[in-house]
This record gives C-alpha cells, structure tokens and sequence, in this order.
C-alpha cells in the first residue's frame, strides 16, 4: 500500500450536525466517548497499511489539526503522515472548497507530487470498520480506473440513497439518485454478482455508494483538469466518467453507518452500549480504532447504578443512576441525578476540587451535572455546566427549536446543548 495516498474530506460547514459543529469542524466531533470521528477512517487507514494521510477541511479546523497532531505521529524513518489541508484562497483559486471534488482540485499542485498509483478519497462522517487494502487490490485486479464501494440495500432503505446499476462484471453502468417508484425498480441488480449470497442478494436487490473511492492518479488528475465546473464526486464527476472510463463497484458488506446528522450521531452513539454485541465494537484486536493519549486517571463511581451503558476515562460518578448512555471523559455527575438515553461528551478539563463540587448552594454552576437533575434523550456537548434540580427532557416533545442564547437547541426531539453552555439551577427542557 506504499503507493496509494488517502485523502479524507472533512466536510463543510457541517449544518446538519449543528450546534455540535459549531465550534468545530464536522470529523472533530466526538464519538463514543473518547474518539472523534475522525479517528475512523485514519485507523482503518493505518490497519490498512496507508500511512500517507491527508484531512481537507475549511471550517473550524483548529481543534482538528491538533488532536490529529497529538495523536499520529509516525517513526521518522517512514514517509508517513496525518497532515491537515485548510481551505486557503491563493490568486489561482480565490474561492473556499465548492464541493468535494472541488476540494480535491485545489490541492492538485500537492497530490501530484506524490509517487503514487492511486489516490484514496474518504468520508470524515462515516462509522464502518474496513480494510481498504482488499478495497485496493480489487481495484488494481479488475483494471479499473475509478471503484466505489458500495452497500447493499433492501427497497424500504434504497430511496435514501444514491443507486447504480452494474453489468455482469461489476462494472457500474447507471446513477440514480434516490429514485422512488419505477425509477426505483429500474435500479434492481443482481447483487451476487458482487459476493452476496441467492439469499440475500434476494433481500437485498440495490447497491448504495458509500462516498468512498479509489481512482488511479492521472485518471483523478485528467478528470479534475478537464472539468474544472464540476465540484462534487458522487453526482457530477463519477456518474460523467462511467461513460468514457471503467468504474467498478466494490461490495462491503459489513456495518456502516453515515453519521453526519443529528439524529443518525445520537442514535450511532447509543446503539454501541447494546448487548451482547453492538453492531460496531471497538473491542477488536486486529483492527483497533486509535485516538489521543490523554492519560487520565481511572473513573470513580461511587454508589451508582449503570445500566447498559459506555463510561469514559476520568469520570467521577456519585450516587447516580445511568441508563443506556454514553458518558465521555471526565464527565462528573451528582448525587440523586438519572441520566437516560443520553450522550454525554464530557469535558476538556477538571475544575479545581472537582470531586467535592456537590454543593448546589454556590452561585457558580460547575462543569458537569449537577445533584438531582434529570437528563433524557439529549447530546450533552463538551464543558457544558448543568445546575442543581435541572429537568432536560424535552416534556413537551418539541421536534425543532432554536434556544441558542439559552445554550440548546433541538433537532429530532433530541435536546443538543452547546459546548460551554450553562443552564442554570431549576431549569426545565
């Protein structure tokens, strides 16, 4: 794999993840506890033996570039690298990233460099374990030019995505995108031509692009050349290029999960604490999911009650009840608190005597969640100080607001606080 070079787009503005965006750019927000999303697709870069990583983003990207600087740091003897590209405007190109081919094009002049035979372009929002090795090989076996990984989908879930139909080789042949009716049924395929089994290639009759792509390097390069209009891969470049060059589909068929809205992040993150086994695990040896050292020390329940449920490392946890949740690093939670289907990310920092801040008396709310409060269905961001005797449960089942000055907001009835946010002592969501 010393000849392929990954490119990973971090997305735009990230409005679909918003507020948790907000202050960050979209693969910096934080998963299961004590990842970013951005730690996937760099991890199974790394289990895949591609060590020549690139991260194009353009909003927020500060906390991006140093938690990816903290952590992949490769021995000076290998050429590898994590290495963000910011969206910057020069004469030649005085625009920001249009688009995720657009993105690519502007940073050619760099990828041209580069000894290479392919070029790996990469979601930063995906949840998927993959060794993109076999993804490559497979590419480098048929004689592709271009090859998208795809899944296969039954016809309750196929209007969601973006369709194509293969030929007995493989070989893709037509885009839709998400059709609906006869549209729909023109896009059935036989998908044990590409590894399914009768069985299943009978439930599962159509095949969605995943955003992942291999393209040889003077294919991407001419491509991007020529059509210097066009700024998306998946509706514009890719769909054109199936005329005049060879594009294959490569089917994976394991879990993946797009994870760039609100909804789908809130319920990706729960649906790790199931039991017996989540469909995503990171307890896998042979392809671990790699992320910053923090060194913190171990978490501390005291009295407790949790439930099916992830705790991250440094918490400190007194007398509470925890219920199919997910709690990041150094979350402190107090006495008499129940907190229910709920993320959690934590904080970036202890406050001073943080062990002994169960006194709601005070004026100032701390970092944390305080004593008595009730937390259901909600996205706690990073750092936020909830009060003494808070209720945050969306008790009216309000689908969406906007509470920005008041710290929260609400997408699909999950009640999103912002990072730093205060809500005060007595409040109720």
């Amino acid at each position: 794999m010393k000849k392929v070079l990954s490119i990973i787009l971090g997305g735009g503005a990230g409005t679909r993840l918003y507020p948790l965006t907000k202050l960050r750019a979209k693969p910096a927000v934080s998963l299961a506890g004590k990842y970013r999303l951005i730690d996937i697709p760099v991890s199974n870069c790394i289990n895949s033996e591609i060590f020549k990583i690139y991260v194009l983003t353009q909003f927020n990207s500060a906390s991006l570039n140093r938690h990816l600087s903290s952590t992949y740091n490769f021995s000076g003897f290998t050429e590898g690298f994590v290495e963000v590209l910011a969206a910057q405007q020069t004469p030649e190109n005085p625009s920001w990233f249009q688009g995720t081919a657009d993105a690519v094009r502007k940073y050619l002049w760099l990828f041209e460099e580069w000894d290479v035979d392919q070029f790996l372009i990469l979601s930063g929002d995906h949840l998927y374990r993959m060794d993109y090795a076999k993804f490559v090989q497979r590419h480098r076996e048929t004689g592709a030019d271009i090859t998208l990984s795809v899944i296969p989908v039954d016809a309750k879930r196929a209007s969601d995505f973006g369709l194509m139909k293969i030929d007995d080789t493989g070989r893709i042949v037509d885009f839709s995108e998400k059709p609906k009716g006869e549209a729909l049924e023109e896009m059935w395929v036989d998908t044990s031509i590409l590894g399914l089994s009768p069985e299943e290639a009978e439930k599962q009759p159509y095949i969605a692009s995943m955003g992942i792509y291999v393209f040889n390097k003077e294919v991407l390069i001419k491509l991007l050349k020529e059509s210097a209009e066009k700024t998306d891969f998946g509706k514009e470049i890719i769909p054109d290029a199936s005329k005049d060059y060879r594009v294959q589909a490569y089917l994976f068929d394991d879990y993946w999960e797009d994870i760039g809205t609100i909804e789908a992040f809130y319920h990706a993150n729960l649906a790790l604490t199931q039991q017996p086994k989540p469909q995503f695990s990171f307890y896998d040896e042979n392809a671990p999911i790699y992320t910053r050292p923090r060194y913190l020390p171990p978490s501390k329940l005291l009295d407790c009650k949790i439930t099916q449920s992830i705790i991250g490392d440094g918490c400190i946890l007194k007398n509470c009840r925890i219920e199919h949740s997910v709690l990041g690093v150094r979350t402190r939670v107090e006495s008499d608190s129940l907190i229910e289907n709920t993320m959690i990310m934590g904080a970036d920092y202890y406050e001073e005597f943080a062990e002994r801040q169960s006194n709601c008396d005070k004026k100032k709310v701390a970092v944390g969640i305080g004593a008595r409060t009730v937390i259901r269905g909600a996205i706690i961001d990073k750092n936020a100080r909830i009060g003494c005797d808070v209720k945050i449960i969306n008790k009216d089942n309000v689908q969406e607001a906007e509470r920005e000055s008041l710290g929260f907001h609400i997408r699909n009835g999950i009640v999103v606080t912002l990072k730093n946010a205060v809500i005060p002592d007595g409040t109720i969501i």
